[in-house]
């Protein structure tokens, strides 16, 4: 039987898997990108339009100095397909002065000299009228954050990929793989490929994948929703930010009004359901938009209109809620990058571009110590 041979292949072809693509393509390798479905699709972690993007991270500091080259990339994305693919409006982190999210977003603001305004709940009203914030939380505002066109992103990665060289397979669902010292075979329902790297960049699916990394990663069920405004004018993205709110309630993020779909909410962890990414239910319920609208009516009463649409999509989680980034142990031809934890998708740019230097130079200059998998 004759073996398509290739330099890297690529197995899920989504945020982080196009970027790898794409940055693997531009240096000459010979690419494949393995997706088990469409591109884009709505099954995995990527879709719903827009993902925030932003600099001030209170999650860690070691993720600034990615974000800033993740910044240059999309840029450079944007140039390359000739469309806008980063809107800018600003970003709000939101909490209790002495939380964990507003310290570590000070931090990370004074420790790379960010610009940045802290903003008392009166003052956030009154420079931004869509934001009603109880009297004991402050915000952070810092102008470079905004939102990311997801799945615009991806097709541009993709679409960049394939002017470089790079092979594409849709619809086409991986069997197994195995490592051996000549290299890593793949094999899959429609043929069977040969490479000297394989990049596994399979979102929720990559437990399924790679066994080794199935016990460090939980698979989570997510509902974001739509609305249109009661006060549309407030919420528009000239005149509300992007935001992280952390509430009594838990921990939310959002997004202005934009295209048709209007304002758009999440909760992290949502309903802390772990799920099978084959099984999970997908049909939103009442008790999803009830949690989502519990926080609109009480941090944003003018945006509690019609709801407009409602999805489910799917986190993949590490017990610290780090990343994944690394040659898998004792299989140093196979490479990982999981669990992303619901903040992962502003990374993708960057991320691609660590993966290629991981399989075509055996490192990368960028620091993702924080990322080993043996961390665990």
């Amino acid at each position: 039987m004759q073996v398509n041979e290739y330099d890297v292949i690529v197995v899920g072809v989504g945020g982080m898997g196009s970027a790898a693509l794409f940055h693997a393509a531009r240096r000459g390798a010979r690419v494949l990108g393995i997706e088990q479905f469409e591109i884009p699709h709505e099954l995995g972690s990527s879709h719903g339009l827009t993902r925030i993007i932003r600099l001030a991270y209170w999650e860690h500091p070691a993720y600034v100095p990615l974000l800033r080259r993740a910044y240059e990339l999309w840029r450079e994305l944007e140039r390359l397909a000739g469309e806008p693919l980063l809107v800018t409006t600003g970003s709000i982190d939101a909490g209790a002065p002495d939380g964990r999210p507003i310290r570590g977003a000070l931090e990370a603001c004074r420790r790379f000299d960010l610009p940045h305004e802290v903003l008392d709940s009166e003052a956030l009203h009154r420079r931004f009228q869509g934001y009603c914030l109880p009297a004991n939380l402050v915000a952070i505002f810092q102008p470079d954050g905004g939102f990311l066109l997801s799945e615009r992103c991806i097709v541009a990665h993709v679409n960049a990929a394939t002017r470089f060289g790079a092979t594409v397979h849709t619809q086409e669902r991986l069997i197994g793989w195995e490592a051996s010292a000549d290299g890593v075979l793949v094999h899959t329902d429609r043929s069977t490929y040969a490479t000297s790297r394989l990049l596994v960049t399979a979102g929720p699916w990559a437990g399924k994948v790679v066994r080794a990394v199935q016990p460090l990663l939980s698979v989570e069920r997510q509902v974001v929703m739509w609305l249109m405004p009661r006060v549309p004018e407030k919420f528009v993205a000239e005149k509300f930010p992007v935001f992280y709110l952390h509430g009594d309630e838990g921990s939310f993020y959002g997004f202005p009004v934009f295209a048709d779909l209007g304002f758009k909410i999440g909760k992290y962890h949502h309903l802390r359901q772990v799920v099978d990414p084959d099984t999970v239910d997908r049909e939103c319920r009442p008790e999803d938009e009830a949690v989502l609208r519990q926080a609109i009516r009480r941090y944003f009463p003018d945006a509690d209109g019609a709801t407009v649409s409602l999805k489910t999509c799917l986190f993949t989680n590490t017990a610290d809620e780090h990343f994944i980034i690394d040659a898998l142990p004792q299989e140093p031809g196979v490479f990982i990058a999981a669990g992303f934890s619901g903040h992962g998708y502003k990374f993708c740019s960057v991320v691609g571009e660590i993966l290629a230097d991981l399989a075509l130079d055996g490192g990368t200059r960028h620091d993702i110590s924080l990322f080993a998998f043996q961390r665990h």
